[in-house]
């Protein structure tokens, strides 16, 4: 089965690259083309080095909206952000301080480049802008196409890291429920959307922890075309901001069948853990999916590297479920880990403030946040 599935996703594949190319020339002939754009994602890195990935595509029209819009404006903007074009093999240079990097972008539009501008101890924020420019295909309709991503600086003050799951686990999205989720998470936009009383507090205790700037990292399953989806949900609701890892999604057969949970979180945790081989990690998740067995793997993996692991409890109805998380839980302390599985928010930043994590102060705010 899975040759002809693979073969039938090739085909796919080339006829939409085929059919790309010859709107792109048509609407290009035509002069109807859209203004191009390069969408910067949130990135990471070191006073040393600096990793940064984004997009080059043609703007989507995607409309500010309040949480009172209705269904069909918050799917007119879904089908934007889905229906992009993407600008295949974009040229574009990439420059922090006195470091450039020129990156060519893949068949969807997608770049990545790494910088090292050696940044002093005394003048490195916690976010170094990087400016980009597009060098190819030619800007339309204005002089140049620009834009600035940002990256934090993981300084050597930080006590740990944090990587945290978003779906379930900072915002409500009804995962285990199929209808519910694809109500919440593409019928809806970042004003609909609920975050869990107490993250936001509680994520903010995290980061700032001794003042140490302890960096968080945000991980879903969802497809990079909701990034700004995900970012302004955060800004709004004032979770501390922190590079944001997604999936590129290739509708054909064989991406769609084949997709691992599991092997998708590890793509976008390992480099991390590797990228910063001395700082120790917290991971928080939910039991809806494989978090916990995710996480319980990464403790055998990297031996003194994590702290403690966080889980949302959002399957306490699930007698089979609780009896597999206690057997991760009971596996996990036999590695003198922490795992904590949690019903509240605050209930997890008590047992974090018991382990030096966060302060004792933060709890009270973490108590009143409603997450609304």
């Amino acid at each position: 089965m899975t040759n002809w599935i693979e073969a039938i996703s090739k085909v796919m594949g080339q006829i939409n690259a085929v059919w790309d190319k010859a709107k792109r020339q048509v609407l290009g002939q035509l002069g109807l083309q859209d203004p191009l754009k390069i969408l910067p994602y949130r990135g990471y890195g070191s006073r040393e080095q600096l990793y940064l990935k984004g997009r080059v595509l043609q703007k989507e029209g995607i409309e500010s909206l309040s949480a009172k819009a209705p269904v069909w404006k918050n799917l007119q903007n879904m089908y934007r952000r889905f229906e992009s074009d993407e600008i295949p093999q974009a040229k574009l240079q990439a420059c922090v301080a006195e470091s450039q990097q020129t990156a060519t972008a893949n068949a969807e539009g997608f770049f990545e480049v790494e910088l090292k501008p050696s940044l002093s101890a005394t003048d490195a924020p916690l976010w170094q802008s990087v400016d980009l420019r597009l060098l190819d295909p030619p800007a339309r309709k204005s002089s140049a196409v620009t834009a600035t991503g940002t990256a934090i600086v993981v300084s050597e003050t930080a006590q740990f890291g944090v990587i945290s799951d978003i779906d379930d686990t900072v915002v409500y999205t009804g995962a285990t429920e199929l209808l519910k989720m694809i109500r919440i998470a593409y019928l809806g936009n970042e004003h609909s959307r609920r975050a869990f009383a107490g993250v936001a507090p509680f994520y903010q205790a995290l980061q700032q922890a001794e003042q140490a700037g302890n960096p968080i990292f945000y991980i879903s399953s969802s497809p990079w075309n909701m990034y700004d989806l995900f970012e302004k949900f955060m800004d709004l609701n004032q979770i501390p901001a922190g590079p944001i890892l997604l999936r590129d999604i290739e509708l054909s057969p064989a991406n769609l069948l084949s997709f691992e949970h599991q092997a998708h979180k590890r793509e976008q945790i390992d480099p991390i853990l590797q990228r910063f081989s001395q700082l120790p990690f917290i991971l928080i998740g939910d039991s809806g999916q494989q978090d916990a067995e995710i996480y319980a793997q990464m403790v055998q993996d990297y031996p003194g590297r994590i702290l403690g692991i966080y889980i949302r409890n959002v399957t306490s109805d699930d007698a089979a479920r609780q009896q597999q998380l206690a057997t991760i839980a009971q596996q996990v302390r036999a590695n003198q880990v922490e795992f904590e599985l949690f019903p509240e928010t605050v209930a997890a930043a008590k047992h974090a403030a018991a382990q030096g994590w966060i302060d004792h102060a933060a709890i009270a705010a973490i108590e009143t946040d409603t997450g609304v």
